[in-house]
């Protein structure tokens, strides 16, 4: 449960919490550690280089340093496969057969999967790093085809008693593949190896009744968008405006057909409250009244924005939402 949501007077929304990621997990295992750093494999078998000031609820404020990967070869690649076995008892939650009740008198939203869970790239990425998880398209195809061709197969085995038993209302690939200038995978690379992946999963999300599906990716992956369609996904976002992202430039180049979601500079609303009422209502309201838009942050929040600058942003977009 996103709880939170209701406080501030924000729709709820649930996610079914199917576990797709590596289980078992690996040993964490501590290389180096002193006052200020620590040098760690996590449980994802990455080995870090992490600052320890600031540490809240095993949560750092700075990025670690990804020092190496579990997957470089072929071999490793089975290994790994090893740890995503769809049919381990671990993938579905406790009550099972209780949620699916409850769900089915639901009057909120349910996404299938929590975010930031399943990609096909982003896996690549967490298996090899995200250099090797670029060059692997070109330095070995056919191991690329292999381990999307299985991720797309236990994304398929994994979800198939959720789908089947849950009429969730929308999914959301999680991939993160690009950056301030464009996608980290060129039109070509996505055409050939990630589209046909897509269609196979958009495909089946749509045979069970799941009509939007979204992608996640920071950066600006504009030139991917016609592919994004061409693969059946019909929603993008957070539309990061730092990097050129702009979400009245792309609904008026792509219309309905693309939804979309967030587009709101986080770094106006850290400035005042002159800025959140420019920002909001230079575009908001033109997109509400052409429906299929969601508005919210490009991002998350980040802690330049004071707390009364969060609050001053939530009432004046509540106002233009409800007409006020």
């Amino acid at each position: 449960v996103h709880r939170g949501n209701e406080y501030f007077g924000l729709d709820r929304w649930e996610a079914v919490p199917v576990k797709v990621l590596l289980y078992p997990q690996f040993d964490e295992v501590t290389h180096y550690e002193d006052d200020e750093i620590i040098i760690y494999t996590s449980r994802d078998g990455i080995k870090r280089k992490a600052m320890k000031e600031g540490t809240v609820r095993g949560t750092r404020p700075s990025m670690d340093e990804y020092m190496d990967f579990p997957v470089k070869t072929r071999e490793d690649f089975l290994e790994m496969k090893k740890r995503f076995n769809p049919h381990s008892p671990i993938r579905y939650p406790q009550w099972w057969d209780e949620r699916v009740r409850i769900w089915a008198q639901r009057d909120y939203s349910l996404c299938l999967l929590e975010n930031g869970t399943f990609g096909l790239y982003s896996m690549l990425r967490r298996w090899m790093g995200t250099e090797a998880a670029c060059l692997v398209f070109y330095d070995d195809p056919a191991l690329a085809e292999e381990m999307l061709d299985f991720l797309v197969d236990f994304f398929v085995e994994t979800t198939h008693r959720a789908l089947g038993e849950v009429q969730a209302d929308h999914f959301s690939f999680f991939e993160d593949f690009a950056f301030k200038t464009g996608p980290l995978v060129s039109p070509a690379i996505f055409r050939r190896f990630l589209l046909p992946r897509y269609r196979r999963i958009t495909d089946l999300l749509r045979a069970h009744g799941v009509d939007i599906i979204q992608l996640d990716s920071d950066g600006n992956p504009t030139v991917l968008i016609p592919l994004f369609l061409e693969a059946g996904i019909n929603c993008t976002w957070p539309l990061e405006v730092a990097a050129g992202m702009d979400a009245l430039t792309v609904r008026k180049e792509y219309g309905r057909d693309l939804l979309l979601q967030g587009g709101i500079d986080k770094r106006e609303i850290a400035r005042g409250r002159q800025e959140i009422d420019r920002e909001l209502y230079r575009q908001v309201p033109q997109l509400l009244e052409q429906g299929g838009y969601i508005p919210f942050l490009d991002h998350a929040f980040p802690p330049d924005i004071s707390y009364e600058n969060f609050l001053y942003y939530l009432e004046v977009k509540r106002k233009i939402i409800e007409g006020r």
